[in-house]
C-alpha cells in the first residue's frame, strides 16, 4: 500500500503530507487514521508508547471518547529526506464542558511507501475559556480559508 506523497520530501510535498495528516485526524475515525501508519508503527504520545495499527486504533478510540469536539491544525516545521517535523494545536472539551487547547510538536519518519513508521509527540494542555476558542468550523476538515497556526499567533 502506498500513501503519496512519498519521500524524499520537497517543501511542497511535505506541506501536502502535513495537511493530509491533519485532514485524517480531523475525521476522528481511528480505523481510517491508522491506515496512514505502517502495520508495526512505533509511537510515543506524551508518556505513552504505542506499537502497531491495532494499538493505534485503540489509542485513538480512547482519545476521541475523552477529547470531545476535537479540531486540529498542523503546520510544517521542518523536513529532510523521509522525515517531517510539525507543530500543532487542537481544541477540545471534556465531558464536563471544560475547554482546552493542546499544543505540541511531532517528529515523523516515513517508509518508502509514504507510510509513517515512527511518530514522536510532545503535547501540553492549556485550559481555555469557551469564549477564547479559535476553531469554530463544523466538525471535520478545516476549511482552506481558515487561519493557520502562524496566522492565529500560536
Amino acid at each position: 500500500m502506498s500513501r503519496p506523497p512519498l519521500p524524499p520530501f520537497t517543501r511542497e510535498t511535505a506541506i501536502e503530507k502535513v495537511r493530509l495528516a491533519e485532514d485524517g485526524w480531523n475525521t476522528r475515525d481511528p480505523a481510517r487514521v491508522s491506515l496512514a501508519y505502517t502495520v508495526d508503527s512505533h509511537w510515543r504520545n506524551r508518556a505513552e508508547f504505542i506499537e502497531g495499527r491495532e494499538a493505534i486504533v485503540a489509542f485513538l478510540t480512547r482519545k476521541w471518547s475523552r477529547e470531545l469536539d476535537y479540531r486540529l491544525i498542523k503546520e510544517l516545521w521542518a523536513f529532510d529526506g523521509n522525515r517531517i517535523a510539525v507543530r500543532f494545536a487542537y481544541e477540545w472539551h471534556d465531558d464536563s464542558g471544560n475547554w482546552y487547547r493542546s499544543y505540541g510538536n511531532e517528529n515523523w519518519e516515513f517508509d518508502d511507501d509514504g507510510l509513517m513508521r515512527r511518530r514522536l509527540a510532545c503535547i501540553n494542555d492549556a485550559p481555555i475559556a469557551e469564549k477564547d476558542r479559535k476553531y469554530h468550523w463544523p466538525l471535520g476538515r478545516r476549511p482552506d480559508d481558515h487561519p493557520s497556526l502562524s496566522d492565529l499567533g500560536f
